[in-house]
């Protein structure tokens, strides 16, 4: 993914029964409709309704507002009751994201205000740089609640589209460079993948029956990309080829190898052999034809995503849609496990926008495909990763290496070569990467 600015603007509070137009609302998040529905619905309170069904006049003013959110966006309703998908263009698919990209940033506000000036010193101005010295080192970030937790944030907020916040099984990581005072590079995020993805299911050709026994495995990741002034270097090579680093590997065996699942509770004796990425927007120059030394692909490139997903429903909308579904759920029993925490009573966002969708006339699937296709990429982290996952090979044949390696690999594959042809990178100035620059 990567980084760009955006414009700041602002963004309102929908209620039932408010037709207002809805311009200034978000969105987007993640195509897989995993994301715990909590995420997006920071303003509304999830607790179970007494029985109770939207009326009539509520059930308009919810189309309405729906129906006002996706044309703003660009896509039309027909009168049947489907969505007209967008041309397959990136300006235009960038642009569907631009209000949800605002949304997000407003939302991180209060949390992230105070740090933006003290964040914006931990990037690299472009004069400052000096491509043969950088010295990549990862930073796994534990404690979620610190210092580079909140900078690994507003990293993510200048990614041209909104970043979800994964679910499941997560790790993070900070991608700095010790040659430059540890000014940040990139930025990987880990977190369980989709169960059902059919490029991915038919390229390892597992059975179903194996795919539910070593999915645990597998981890997606949902962030993968370089900021400033590094993305200009192809510093985004260098964030994916770090997915085979041994810290990475190291990481997830302290934290997840024997961790008993939630629901199953079962050891799952888990090792990570691959993991999964999705292209931004269409296909991408920066993930293909990433090798290794040794000549072998990184990241193979597998297929396309089907062009449906939730991403259109976000921000203000995506909190009429919590309101919408809450009280017409009455006393339905949600898809949400007994055993999961947390302060809402749907399973995720999928299951909000499904019912938020049925509560007022509108077909869920049909509202689903909205026609921004991104591309499927595997990274293999062992020689024989496919046939491990299928259950053939007792042993995973690793090829994972210390991320000083790969940092040497990149520097001299791609750094050097793209600073000499390109100047491009030494005018960054990391002034221009303030979020809420009026706040001086």
């Amino acid at each position: 993914m990567n980084a760009t600015s955006t414009e700041h603007r602002g963004r309102g509070r929908i209620g039932l029964g408010d037709t207002r137009d809805v311009s200034s609302t978000a969105a987007a998040q993640v195509e897989a409709g995993a994301c715990p529905a909590q995420a997006e619905a920071s303003t509304t309170q999830e607790e179970r309704p007494a029985n109770s069904a939207l009326n009539d006049s509520e059930r308009a003013a919810g189309r309405e507002a729906i129906v006002a959110h996706l044309e703003s966006q660009g896509f039309r309703v027909t009168d049947a009751g489907v969505l007209s998908t967008v041309e397959s263009d990136k300006d235009v698919w960038r642009s569907l994201h631009g209000e949800a990209v605002v949304s997000q940033r407003e939302r991180a506000r209060k949390a992230l205000q105070r740090h933006d000036r003290a964040f914006t010193l931990r990037l690299a101005n472009g004069d400052e740089l000096v491509p043969r010295r950088i010295r990549p080192r990862l930073i796994h970030i534990e404690d979620f609640r610190s210092p580079n937790s909140a900078l690994w944030r507003w990293c993510s907020m200048h990614w041209s589209i909104p970043v979800s916040s994964g679910y499941g099984r997560r790790l993070r990581f900070l991608v700095v460079d010790e040659a430059h005072n540890d000014s940040v590079i990139g930025l990987i995020g880990l977190a369980d993948p989709v169960f059902s993805l059919g490029a991915r299911d038919r390229e390892v050709g597992w059975t179903s029956e194996q795919r539910a026994e070593r999915l645990s495995h597998v981890m997606e990741a949902f962030v993968l990309g370089a900021v400033a002034p590094y993305n200009e270097l192809l510093g985004g090579k260098l964030i994916a080829s770090l997915l085979s680093a041994a810290e990475v590997q190291n990481a997830f065996d302290a934290k997840y190898a024997h961790r008993t699942t939630l629901i199953a509770q079962r050891d799952p004796d888990a090792r990570l052999a691959m993991i999964t990425t999705n292209s931004a927007l269409g296909r991408s120059s920066i993930y293909n034809r990433v090798r290794r030394r040794d000549g072998s692909l990184v990241l193979r490139p597998v297929g396309f995503t089907n062009g449906s997903g939730d991403f259109h429903f976000s921000g203000a909308i995506y909190d009429l849609m919590v309101e919408l579904a809450r009280k017409n759920l009455g006393s339905a029993e949600t898809q949400r496990h007994s055993r999961w925490g947390g302060p809402t009573i749907f399973r995720n966002r999928r299951e909000v926008i499904q019912r938020a969708l049925e509560a007022v006339d509108l077909n869920p699937k049909a509202m689903r495909i909205h026609g921004v296709q991104r591309q499927i990429y595997l990274a293999p982290l062992a020689t024989n990763t496919f046939s491990w996952l299928r259950g053939e090979d007792s042993e995973l044949h690793l090829q994972t290496e210390p991320a000083a390696a790969i940092g040497e690999w990149w520097r001299e594959r791609w750094a050097i070569p793209r600073s000499e042809s390109r100047s491009g990178w030494q005018s960054f100035d990391r002034e221009s990467w303030r979020l809420y620059p009026e706040q001086g």
